[in-house]
């Protein structure tokens, strides 16, 4: 793994109104890495994804990527860097077939007399759509397949796959598996190590523990606001985990190290 994250946030620091959301917090991804963020709702998980989506700036802190500072804000900063999202409720329309979301408002067009009509280049989408999904070792019927047709899984896939047709380099994952069955999960925790493996680093936002013990590297807890605690996945119990969701102790194991905690 790179001794320089991919993305490190310092002392970041946010406040809606009278709400102090965010409060110092650090936060790093690595290329190659999974990191689960974790906590109860209000924690400050999904503010701390906005920021860095770029939906929302900072109030104090710093953000690096690649070891340099940048300024995120804008949803285009951050998809300029490399970092894409894919929301709980993936944004995938029904209506159209797999080639159609995935080159949604990235159609190419045809050339020749086709591009003087607005014609689009099908065959060529179709070919980049079946290449791409082989790449994630996705198995869907066909890229001609609606996707209202589609399992759970497949969607979730589907709405990753779309991410990566930037070439991102992070990508962001907001409770993957969410109301799917053991079936779909798996393929989808599948495609997390599948992202992993091709050397991205990859933040997954989730309340199922036993999705991210399976899948990730570190765990990092937050709560009201603070990152109170970092977990070596392979190294930690879940009761440890979950006490640090709750902020109530429990006794640590007998010769076992203490997690980095951050009062």
């Amino acid at each position: 793994m790179s001794k320089t994250p991919l993305l490190a946030l310092r002392g970041i620091s946010k406040r809606f109104g009278a709400v102090q959301a965010l409060t110092r917090v650090d936060f790093e991804v690595h290329p190659g890495e999974v990191v689960a963020l974790v906590g109860d709702n209000g924690a400050g998980k999904s503010t701390l994804i906005k920021i860095i989506s770029g939906i929302i700036p900072i109030d104090e802190g710093e953000i690096l990527f690649d070891g340099k500072p940048v300024t995120l804000g804008k949803p285009q900063n951050s998809a300029a860097l490399g970092i894409a999202t894919v929301y709980q409720d993936l944004a995938l329309c029904d209506n159209l077939d797999v080639v159609g979301n995935l080159f949604l408002g990235r159609e190419l067009k045809a050339s020749g007399a086709g591009q003087l009509v607005g014609w689009l280049d099908e065959t060529t989408m179709e070919r980049q759509a079946n290449e791409l999904l082989d790449k994630l070792s996705v198995s869907i019927p066909s890229v001609r397949t609606q996707v209202a047709a589609l399992s759970g899984g497949q969607r979730q896939s589907i709405a990753v796959a779309r991410a990566m047709m930037g070439s991102p380099r992070m990508v962001l994952l907001d409770e993957p598996t969410a109301a799917l069955g053991v079936a779909q999960t798996r393929q989808v925790l599948d495609l997390i190590r599948r992202l992993r493996e091709q050397g991205l680093g990859v933040v997954v936002i989730s309340h199922n523990l036993a999705d991210v013990f399976s899948v990730a590297d570190r765990i990092t807890v937050m709560r009201l606001g603070r990152r109170v605690a970092s977990f070596d996945a392979k190294a930690t119990r879940e009761v440890e985990v979950v006490s640090a969701i709750t902020g109530l102790a429990v006794p640590p194991r007998e010769g076992a190290s203490a997690p980095e905690v951050n009062p």
